[in-house]
């Protein structure tokens, strides 16, 4: 059964014998194929090396045939034969040393490469996918991924490929001496062979479990490690330690079983080494006996033995490393090999746009439960309006603003802006026509002066400090030693909610986009800042399209029009005055209890 793209989410008793080899090798050569004659020259040098390890032993040969006569007239030809083998050697060196610093170079920038293009591709990925998905564990598999080209590429390099000539180049180097010894010699290398194939293939189950569990168990600790404020509000220590140190125990007994099977293929494979040193001079003794052959064809044979076993020795680290390397490229391949859910097919772009807003007989159905937010619902939002979104949770106001943004796709009708139809234009074009304000803004681990730039990232510093001081930052930033260089730590926790939010609001006043959405852009502030930034808002908002999700009424009392959602469908449409006229309506039930308050019994 072929691994499915959620290998997160994979249950032991299920067959994972399957690996997408082609698949990562195809992803793998996007990016080797940009430092191809490098590569070769690697491969190259790898096998000129490996061919002149089996030609040198033949010349050493020769040079034991000339000393073990008595004919010291030959001495000349030894000379002459030793300094044919330090040529040998020293072109060697040379052809290793050279290879290894082409490697050096090839796979440093294919490592950047594979990140690159992992990352590349990760986050054009939709809102739903980073939902599904520990942020943690994402960046893990693009760690992994490369590194597991790393491990490919040196076991191909260090052992694969020599294993191969060495193997191939043995049997046909003794063959020319003696065939009995060749045909012995391969019957080992193919018993040898096989033995770890069949081994390694019925554990492989267990591999790729093994690095499943260990990417559950990163997820788990991105997840405790970065909600670790919540752990300590609500003391949730000796819990999390349980829970995490449940997958850690997990992934524990899962590598000691891994660990266990392949100790048990080491000890296979000691018992061959043993028998075929035994069986070869077994032989070699009956015919050294019968003088069929000399000493220094015996030195030959044990040279090739023991360099051959040791090349075979680490043939089962071969097989594992391609094993653990391919399951843990794989993770990354299948997030390469899945289509964006939100797919931009073309490249129109919008610009100059007056901010006309049409939501034409649109149906949206959330993919992971199929519950039905919006079934049929139009809204015609003109240029220039200032409309407010009000709804009790779950009303589909949020909703609302994601598919105005294409954070997903709609399954039937249309949204329009200016008349166009937000699917035919790019992802990006779109979203650059859309200035947004959320109500618990995270900000990246960066300096102050970064995080406000990123609402028009070519605006010089004098653009993002005009932008901070509209928005009221510069009463927070300038009292910090190193005012807007500041880092503001992960997800902006160095920082409160309130100067989050001014950061935000800073951000889409500095983009100036000519549509806007607040979503209760300041719940988070005080009633003395919220006040400044009342009229920061007032002179942002002129002559845009602005969409507000309400929760405090009393922030949208002068908006021109206020529309009541209530699962997905429009039930109150009106300006405040007139909403709050209407007996047992929506709004007016919601404004009387914010105006009246709530008392603590």
């Amino acid at each position: 059964m072929a691994l499915g793209p959620f290998v997160l989410f994979m249950e032991k008793g299920k067959d994972y014998s399957n690996l997408h080899t082609g698949l990562v090798l195809k992803y793998f050569w996007q990016v080797i194929k940009r430092f191809k004659v490098s590569f070769f020259c690697v491969v190259f040098g790898v096998i000129i090396t490996s061919l002149l390890e089996i030609y040198i032993p033949f010349q050493f040969l020769k040079l034991w045939n000339v000393l073990s006569t008595t004919d010291f007239s030959l001495a000349p030809k030894a000379y002459h034969i030793l300094i044919f083998i330090f040529i040998l050697g020293l072109i060697r060196f040379f052809v290793a040393r050279g290879y290894s610093f082409i490697n050096s170079y090839f796979q440093s920038n294919v490592m950047s490469g594979l990140r690159e293009q992992s990352f590349s591709y990760m986050i054009g990925h939709s809102h739903s996918f980073f939902a599904n998905n520990f942020g943690g564990s994402l960046t893990q598999k693009i760690g992994k991924y490369a590194r597991a080209f790393e491990r490919l590429m040196d076991m191909m390099i260090d052992n694969g490929l020599p294993l191969i000539i060495r193997a191939v180049g043995t049997v046909l180097a003794i063959y020319t001496l003696n065939h009995k010894y060749a045909y012995i010699l391969l019957i080992f290398c193919i018993v040898f062979i096989l033995t770890a194939l069949i081994y390694v293939n019925l554990k492989l189950k267990f591999d790729i479990l093994a690095a499943i569990s260990d990417t559950k168990t990163t997820g788990a600790l991105a997840d405790s490690i970065s909600n670790h404020s919540s752990i300590q509000l609500f003391a949730g220590h000796e819990y999390e330690r349980e829970r995490v140190g449940g997958v850690i125990q997990e992934q524990n007994k899962a590598t000691i079983l891994n660990w266990y099977l392949w100790g048990g293929l080491s000890s296979i494979q000691s018992a061959y080494v043993v028998i075929i040193e035994f069986i070869i001079f077994w032989y070699a003794i009956g015919d050294w006996k019968l003088g069929l052959i000399g000493v220094p064809v015996m030195i030959l044979i044990q040279t090739y033995l023991g360099r051959l076993t040791n090349s075979l020795w680490s043939f089962h680290s071969i097989i594992r490393t391609y094993y653990d390397s391919f399951a843990d490229a794989q993770e990354m391949a299948l997030v390469l090999n899945t289509p964006y859910s939100i797919d931009d097919n073309v490249s129109n772009e919008i610009k100059d746009i007056k901010g006309e807003v049409v939501f034409d007989n649109i149906t949206y159905v959330y993919e992971n439960n199929n519950q039905k937010v919006f079934d049929n619902f139009s809204l015609k939002i003109k240029a220039g309006d200032k409309i407010a979104l009000v709804g009790s949770s779950g009303a589909g106001k949020s909703t609302f603003v994601r598919l105005l943004m294409r954070l997903f796709n709609i399954q039937e009708g249309c949204i329009l802006i200016d008349g166009i139809d937000i699917s035919t234009i790019s992802q990006n074009s779109l979203r650059e026509q859309i200035g947004f304000v959320p109500q618990d803004p995270v900000l990246f681990h960066r300096s102050l002066m970064e995080n406000i730039r990123y609402g028009k990232r070519d605006a010089t510093d004098e653009e993002v400090i005009k932008a901070a001081g509209l928005a009221h930052c510069d009463e927070f930033i300038l009292n910090l030693p190193k005012g807007y260089d500041t880092y503001v730590g992960e997800r902006g926790i160095k920082l409160s909610g309130g100067e989050r939010q001014r950061v935000a609001i800073a951000r889409a006043i500095l983009k100036n986009a000519p549509i806007l959405v607040l979503d209760e852009a300041t719940s988070a502030l005080d009633s003395e800042s919220e006040m400044l930034i009342q009229d920061a808002l007032h002179n942002l908002i002129k002559e845009k399209t602005v969409i507000v999700i309400a929760h405090r009424l009393s922030t949208i009392k002068g908006m021109s029009r206020i529309i009541v959602i209530s699962k997905g469908k429009i039930i109150e449409d009106g300006i405040h005055d007139n909403l709050i006229k209407i007996e047992n309506g929506v709004y007016k039930k919601l404004w009387d209890i914010q105006a009246g308050g709530f008392e603590i019994k």
